[in-house]
């Protein structure tokens, strides 16, 4: 007995609603929010939870629906997937089976369509086949049109025929056996006649419905898909366009040797077009995040429609995001010729850098079998195979920090420090965008390693990097721009090992420093979280707070990494911060997500009022205008699944190069051949390089102490930054386990150990922080135009 139907969506519509989803006989059902869309059924803890996190998915096209009893019903896909659902009531239940078998219908036949390429198209032609098309559309929708109706009326035909049958019938019943009996059943075989013969109309009409729509379905299905082809490649065409356009006009600025003064102002209006960070006018819309109430200490709301009136009395803004003391805009800036840089320049061809790697190989790794080849050995010297690494040096990685050098390159044209801080803002985030995928530990960098990423053609900035210390570890890195910035710094990694997860604490200060304005930056990194250490897929969070402080005016941004919770409502990876002055007032609202954009909102207006925070106290409640996009992560490469995740960046950054120094990354040998897929290989040579490094230290160490300063003596763990120590005590088991830079305090908190100079960075103290670091002593550049590399050790 088929059961009765309740009204269902259409066949294109999507359906969402509450059901109650087996689980396991613990918890039994729970409710759960259901989505329907495009042939696909997903399910979610909450509706909070559509935008980031789905709780799984099933494809109706193959999949099959049983109903079991009133209100429960049952969806497989025949493998893996069983969903035993429950809906509240009969009537609900039956809402639910209509759309789930129409959605199956539809997802069915449009497979079968993507796979009938057999079928013959007629291509568009000129204008007067455009015509012909346009008529024979309108015939087809007038033909369709007296169909419908048709239909209509065979519709209203069979009810009336329905309620007379059903009369008839009640009667009969009712009718004793006599005399009468045979005009009745003769009245009731006319009225069941008249029935089917309107029901056969009624099928017939729905046949040669069926039939038209599914011989011109196909057509217009090719005709708006080669429509929509078309435009691709129109917008294609129109965007590269745009870019020759202002390619040209950035040539002709360069060749007219203007002063910047003097320049067109129409022409430096437009800058180029925008690239990486840049603001984004399709943005224009997109309302400012809404506060999470077990994060954020603030929320936001519009401002009021009269900041937005040209005739504001708020001085200087020209547009949504316009600064109140009359200096430029965000969105106003020009990314044209850089007057700080020379005006005239020969083009020189740039470089063109590789763009894939050798695929990772599928090698399966058991940790049996590195531990029981260690059985008796001392724990310190237990050797990592390469097999947790990605191709590339902690060194190569501190230089991904420049991915979005452009955010620096805009920041140095502010005029406003307030405004600059937020494209510093971004750039700190900007940088920890690449390690949402990248689960694999970089390569050590041996003592005295060195990396040079030189991008001057392309970007304009050259950065250095160099391992300046063995014990306790750490990275020195110099990058300065022609575009009027310095960025320095000294990093070392703490980490702790808690079983289901690895913290890794970054050490150190990030400085950058802008030749204009003299205005000089510094913060922290914030705490890296590996996931699934033990079991299960290995995962990456970022959580913690960031101070930026601007030294020489006061303003300070307070940024904030909401660590990832299962049962948050919120966007996963978000960030937040608040841009203020050197009196605490605030003028700029930042939010976004760390892994993929940052966007800030002009504040127009702070009050107390809002709902209470965690702690009791009321939230600052700001004003703001709408958000402007500050920064977005560049889309990963094609194929970068097999390539460790690597960005386009990071593809190229240890492509081989000439004039380097012997101590570059790119020269490591163990690096090169796990790059190139012989893993065996290079195990056997990070043996090698490990035991060579363990020989000059013992070395440097003898001749330390034959000079009368005896290093203090410091085990030498096997990959230079990994160790595994186990406490004394035997109901308490410590796992240290050290990355880059271990458990050992930072540089700047002890005496070196290593009796070890570095060649191109110096030691000294910190005139804005007070810490001991390393700053950059020149001298690289030189050797490299001159190509003596005569003082640098041999380390590979």
């Amino acid at each position: 007995m088929s059961e009765p139907k309740a009204p269902t969506p259409a066949p294109g519509d999507t359906y969402k609603g509450w059901l109650f989803k087996w689980t396991n006989y613990i918890k039994g059902y729970q409710r759960r929010w259901f989505v329907l869309s495009n042939g696909l059924l997903s399910y979610y803890r909450t509706q909070a939870e559509m935008g980031h996190t789905c709780r799984g998915t099933i494809n109706l096209a193959t999949a099959n629906i049983a109903v079991e009893d009133s209100c429960n019903f049952v969806i497989s896909n025949g493998g893996t997937q069983t969903y035993h659902l429950k809906a509240s009531s009969e009537v609900e239940r039956q809402r639910w089976i209509t759309a789930l078998e129409l959605a199956k219908a539809k997802a069915f036949r449009m497979q079968a369509e993507s796979d009938d390429s057999g079928d013959d198209s007629t291509s568009p032609g000129g204008g007067q086949g455009s015509g012909s098309r346009n008529s024979e559309v309108q015939s087809t929708l007038r033909t369709l049109g007296s169909k419908v109706e048709d239909l209509s009326t065979c519709n209203d035909l069979i009810a009336k025929h329905g309620s007379a049958l059903q009369r008839s019938l009640s009667e009969l019943e009712g009718v004793r056996l006599g005399g009468e009996t045979s005009e009745k059943i003769r009245q009731v075989t006319e009225r069941a006649t008249l029935f089917r013969i309107t029901s056969n109309a009624m099928i017939n009409a729905c046949r040669d419905f069926l039939a038209l729509a599914q011989a011109h379905s196909k057509r217009w299905q090719k005709a708006l898909q080669a429509e929509r082809e078309q435009r691709v490649r129109l917008e294609e065409t129109l965007e590269q366009l745009a870019k020759q356009h202002n390619h040209l006009e950035r040539a002709f600025r360069g060749a007219t040797v203007l002063p910047s003064s003097k320049s067109n102002p129409a022409i430096d209006s437009k800058g180029p077009v925008p690239v990486k960070g840049d603001v984004s006018d399709e943005d224009e819309e997109n309302e400012f995040f809404d506060a999470c109430e077990d994060v954020q200490e603030f929320i936001t709301v519009p401002a009021d429609p009269k900041y937005h009136r040209s005739g504001s009395n708020v001085s200087g803004i020209s547009s949504e995001l316009g600064m109140d003391d009359g200096t430029t805009s965000l969105d106003e800036q020009s990314l044209g010729s850089n007057p700080e840089s020379p005006q005239s320049r020969e083009v020189v061809p740039v470089r063109k850098r590789r763009s894939r790697i050798p695929d990772k190989p599928n090698y399966s790794l058991n940790l049996w079998s590195i531990m029981k080849n260690c059985i008796g050995k001392e724990l310190s010297k237990i050797p990592m195979p390469v097999n947790f690494n990605e191709p590339l040096s902690m060194l190569q990685r501190l230089s991904e920090d420049l991915e979005y050098y452009e955010l620096l390159d805009r920041g140095a044209k502010c005029q406003s420090s307030l405004e600059q801080m937020c494209y510093v803002a971004a750039f700190t985030v900007s940088s920890y965008s690449t390690t949402v995928h990248r689960t694999g530990k970089p390569f050590n960098p041996l003592l005295g390693e060195t990396f040079e990423l030189d991008r001057g053609q392309e970007s304009g900035y050259r950065s250095l990097c160099e391992q300046v210390s063995h014990h306790p570890p750490a990275a020195a890195h110099h990058a300065i721009s022609e575009r009027g910035w310095t960025l320095r710094q000294e990093i070392a990694l703490a980490s702790k090992f808690r079983g289901k997860y690895l913290s890794i604490m970054p050490l150190g200060s990030i400085h950058c420093i802008f030749e204009k304005s003299n205005n000089h930056y510094t913060w922290k990194k914030v705490t890296t979280t590996v996931h699934n250490i033990i079991v299960g897929k290995l995962w990456i969070d970022q959580s913690g707070e960031i101070d930026v402080v601007n030294h020489r005016t006061g303003d300070r941004c307070h940024l904030k990494f909401a660590p990832y919770s299962y049962f948050s409502r919120d966007v996963a990876r978000k960030v937040t911060g608040v841009v203020t002055d050197k009196d605490g007032k605030a003028h700029y609202v930042l939010s976004g997500t760390w892994d993929e954009k940052m966007e800030c909102s002009r504040v127009m207006q702070s009050s107390r009022g809002g709902e209470n925070g965690t702690d009791g106290r009321q939230k600052t409640v700001y004003q703001t205008l709408k958000a402007k996009e500050l920064w977005r992560k560049t889309p990963l490469p094609e194929g970068a699944e097999n390539m460790y995740y690597f960005s386009t960046l990071a593809l190229t950054l240890n492509e081989p190069e000439e004039g380097v120094a012997p101590t570059d990354s790119r020269r490591r040998p163990d690096q090169r051949l796990m790059e190139q897929g012989r893993w065996e290989e290079a195990n056997a040579e990070k043996q090698r390089l490990e035991e060579k490094q363990r020989t000059v230290r013992r070395e440097r160490e003898r001749e330390a102490n034959h000079n009368g300063s005896p290093a203090e003596e410091v085990k030498e763990p096997a990959d230079k930054a990994e160790e595994v120590e186990i406490a004394s005590e035997p109901s308490e088991t410590t796992y240290k386990t050290e990355t880059l830079h271990g458990s050992h305090p930072p540089a700047y908190s002890s005496g070196h150990q290593d009796n070890y100079k570095p060649m191109w960075f110096e030691r000294q103290v910190d005139p804005m922080t007070g810490e001991p670091t390393h700053i950059y002593r020149g001298g690289y550049w030189e050797a490299k135009e001159q190509g003596n590399w005569d003082s640098c050790p041999d380390i590979f």
